[in-house]
């Protein structure tokens, strides 16, 4: 019995102490495949290069759902790592890319001087 306690508090201390594998923010569209393969959860260095060849191919990547058109990388892992996933550089924001640029505001006109 104290051999079942033991090993369940071991396996209990092992699992406090590994963390859980956590995605890293990464731009998909600039990223080299290492990269790519440190950053997300379940794209090894082969998927990750396959991401680089088609975005290469096809040019830079408009939505998250477009990676599922590269073979290897289905509904499961795109939800997994959905969040971590960057098309532009704006962190925390996938859509980065499909936004427009941000107008400038036209400066207020001043007073001139002694009115």
């Amino acid at each position: 019995m104290h051999h079942k306690i033991a090993a369940l508090l071991a396996t209990l201390a092992l699992a406090l102490v590994v963390p859980a594998f956590a995605a890293t923010p990464v731009n998909v569209n600039k990223a080299d495949a290492p990269t790519i393969a440190k950053s997300l959860d379940g794209i090894g260095l082969s998927k990750a290069e396959k991401i680089v060849a088609w975005r290469d191919e096809h040019g830079p990547f408009k939505s998250v759902d477009e990676l599922s058109q590269v073979k290897g990388i289905g509904p499961a892992t795109l939800e997994r790592n959905r969040d971590s996933i960057l098309l532009g550089d704006v962190p925390g924001d996938s859509k980065a890319a499909n936004k427009p640029a941000p107008t400038k505001a036209k400066p207020k006109a001043s007073k001139a001087a002694g009115e």
